[in-house]
């Protein structure tokens, strides 16, 4: 389940997604959830950076017309995973995170571009979860650090 989260000093909102959707319903819708993604993450990014005084990206347009038709002729798309992947270490800066390993981005990338996505994805929950607030009518979403299962109780 998404959880939608304000961002302070705008009236812009980002989600928390699951990141087993984000690398698998590619795959199931054939690519379309991917390029809604790419845009929509890149828009969060975005309206973050311009909240915080940094800038996170100009145009998410841009990054979705290069991921789509521009990843037909390959570089424009390359280029976008490239600045997508800067742009989500950025974010994870302003939040006081460790940023993403571009080296493992490009690794997840040319062996399995779906763990990709969720390793991003993970990472921008991380940084929403800690910096930001729930939307009104939504709940707290669970922290991903929080461990699902309890402790196990010794036998008596």
């Amino acid at each position: 389940m998404a959880y939608q989260l304000d961002i302070p000093n705008s009236d812009q909102q980002v989600k928390v997604r699951n990141p087993w959707a984000v690398a698998l319903l590619p795959i199931i819708t054939l690519g379309i959830y991917h390029l809604v993604w790419w845009y929509k993450i890149n828009k969060e990014m975005k309206a973050f950076g311009e909240a915080r005084g940094y800038d996170l990206g100009r145009n998410p347009m841009n990054s979705l017309l290069a991921l789509f038709p521009g990843g037909i002729i390959v570089i424009p798309a390359l280029i976008t995973y490239w600045n997508g992947t800067k742009r989500v270490q950025g974010t994870s800066a302003l939040a006081g995170r460790e940023p993403v390993n571009g080296w493992l981005v490009l690794v997840l990338y040319l062996l399995i571009a779906p763990g990709m996505w969720a390793y991003l994805q993970v990472s921008l929950n991380h940084v929403w979860e800690q910096e930001l607030s729930a939307a009104p009518g939504q709940a707290v979403p669970p922290s991903s650090n929080d461990d699902p299962m309890p402790p196990k109780l010794a036998d008596a």
